[in-house]
Parts: structure tokens; C-alpha cells; sequence
């Protein structure tokens, strides 16, 4: 099959496209990034170079594919310390670019990488966006076959908590405890998008993804014995002083504001309820294996 990433060579990115060459398909990768061109094509793909934010070179990138794999970051919109972005309206504009170009190139499979409480217009702090752009491409006409992805959180969003360990010791959040929450690894998710371009397209479909299910407190055990600080602790604040800590050091205010609110669903399971009723099945990499990745980031920063 002729298929088109988006998200560029990112953690997802890569290891999808080098499993999707694999399988003999032809793969084009879209990235902003002129200098990814090499390493694209060092793989095998065919690179094709813009921004999400044009629609019009969205289209022609998209003429001819078999399947689109569409996925939208916070990157795409801009700088997290830019207080002058707006984040969900810029990725919902990406979403609108998405539609068109699904609509003008004729294609009629759509892999779309969502998130965890994206079925939520509400109370899902920062990742409002996901509901957002999942809205709008089911307004997509019904011949097109549209195949929602939503990972839970990834692990690699642990690697923020590095210098707030160097500098007191423990990890600091406004949610903790012992209660389970699930998350993934991007090599997993890579997996089940793989598996998924393979297999029959019908109607909208969504499929959650993760990789373990552990507590905030087994999260800092794990960490905390793979870095050499068996004594790690997961301390909860209250969220105004988590807010006002971000926003004093440069914080957008509307990322700082729902993150503070992604997290309090997180911690009151709000986040996770249609999950539950979905649950999948987990993937390989588990929190230990993920750990072990930590560590190294730890001692190298």
C-alpha cells in the first residue's frame, strides 16, 4: 500500500515508518523540518516537506495514498513558554487542515492518532484539543473509513519530572496515590497503528492503547530504584501551588491551566471511564522496561 505519516521521525514515527517498510509498503513521511529529509530517506521512505498548517500542501501530499496517518503535538503549535499561543485553537486549525485535505485528495482511510479523554468536551484540561479534532474529521463524508487511535499517557512524559527530582528530591504533582492509572509506551503505540493499517477499514472505529497499569506510587519506586534513589516519593500538592510554581517560571497559561486539570481527572478517574469500558489488551514494554530508559536519561542529564 501508498502510505503517508505525518509526524515526521518522531518516537512514534520512526518505528512505524521502519515497520511499515518492512511489510513492503511504500511510505512517505511528512516533516516541517528540511533537514529530516536525509534521515527520512536513510530509511527508505520518500520525504515530503511542509507544514500542517497548509492545507493546500496537505492535499497533494496526501493524493494517492491508500491510508493517511494523521497525529497532531503541541510542538506543531508553537513554544510551551510562548504566553501569546493559543494551543487548542491552533491544533484545532490543524484539524480543519486535516479535513480539507482528506476531502481534496480523494482519500477514503484515515488513521488518526486521539489520546485519552478525547471523548470528553470537558473537564480533560489541555487535551480538549483531541475532542476537538476527532469532531471534525467525523464530519468527514461516511465513504471515508476513519480509524480513531487513543493512547493513554506516555511514559516518556515522565522525563519532565528529571529536574524536579535533581533539585528536591521527589517527584510533585497534584494527584498521587495508589490507585492505577494506565500508560504506553510510543513503541507500543507504533505497534498497534501498524497492525491496524493492516487490517479492514469500516465506518469510525476507536481503539485504546496501553502498555501497563501501575499507581503514581509504583511509578516512583520503579523510578526511584532504577535511578539509585530507592527512597523516591510521588508528593502531592495542592493545584493552585503546582499552577502558580509553572506560571512563575514562564508557563503558558492556558498549557499551565490544563494541565492542572488533565491531571486532577487523572487522579479522579474522570480521565479514564471510557477507557475502562474499552479496556485493551496491554501491550510489551512495561513500567521496569520503561525505567531503565529513565535511568539513562537521569544520569545523562
Amino acid at each position: 500500500m501508498n502510505i503517508v505519516l505525518t509526524g515526521s521521525l518522531g518516537n512514534i514515527g520512526k518505528p512505524l515508518t521502519t515497520t511499515l517498510l518492512s511489510e513492503g509498503h511504500a511510505v512517505t513521511v511528512i516533516s516541517s523540518k528540511p533537514d529530516r529529509k536525509k534521515d527520512i530517506e536513510a530509511l527508505g521512505a520518500k520525504a515530503a516537506i511542509g507544514a500542517m498548517q497548509d492545507a493546500a500542501f496537505l492535499a497533494g501530499a496526501f493524493k494517492g495514498a491508500d491510508v493517511v496517518y494523521l497525529m497532531e503535538t503541541m510542538e506543531a503549535a508553537g513554544d510551551m513558554f510562548d504566553k501569546n499561543i493559543d494551543f487548542i485553537g491552533a491544533i484545532e486549525q490543524i484539524g480543519r487542515n486535516y479535513k480539507y485535505a482528506v476531502e481534496q485528495s480523494g482519500v477514503k482511510k484515515v488513521v488518526h492518532l486521539s489520546s485519552i479523554g478525547a471523548h470528553m468536551n470537558k473537564g480533560n484540561g489541555i487535551l480538549l484539543f483531541h475532542h476537538k479534532v476527532e469532531k471534525l474529521l467525523r464530519e468527514l463524508p461516511d465513504d471515508i473509513s476513519i480509524k480513531f487511535i487513543r493512547p493513554v499517557g506516555f511514559y516518556i512524559n515522565l522525563f519532565s519530572f528529571i529536574p524536579v527530582i535533581k533539585k528536591q528530591g521527589h517527584i510533585i504533582s497534584n494527584y498521587g496515590g495508589d490507585t492505577k492509572e494506565p500508560w504506553v509506551s510510543p513503541l507500543d503505540i507504533a505497534d498497534v497503528i501498524a497492525g491496524e493499517i493492516g487490517q479492514p477499514f469500516a465506518g469510525r472505529t476507536v481503539r485504546y492503547v496501553a502498555s501497563d497499569e501501575v499507581s503514581p506510587n509504583e511509578v516512583a519506586k520503579a523510578l526511584g530504584k532504577a535511578i539509585g534513589k530507592p527512597d523516591l516519593q510521588w508528593k502531592v500538592i495542592p493545584g493552585e501551588q503546582l499552577l502558580s510554581g509553572w506560571l512563575a517560571i514562564g508557563f503558558n497559561e492556558q498549557v499551565a491551566k490544563g494541565f492542572i486539570e488533565m491531571q486532577r481527572s487523572q487522579g479522579n478517574g474522570l480521565l479514564y471511564e471510557d477507557y475502562y469500558k474499552n479496556r485493551p489488551q496491554l501491550g510489551k514494554v512495561k513500567l521496569d522496561d520503561f525505567a531503565k530508559e529513565f535511568a539513562g536519561a537521569y544520569n545523562r542529564g
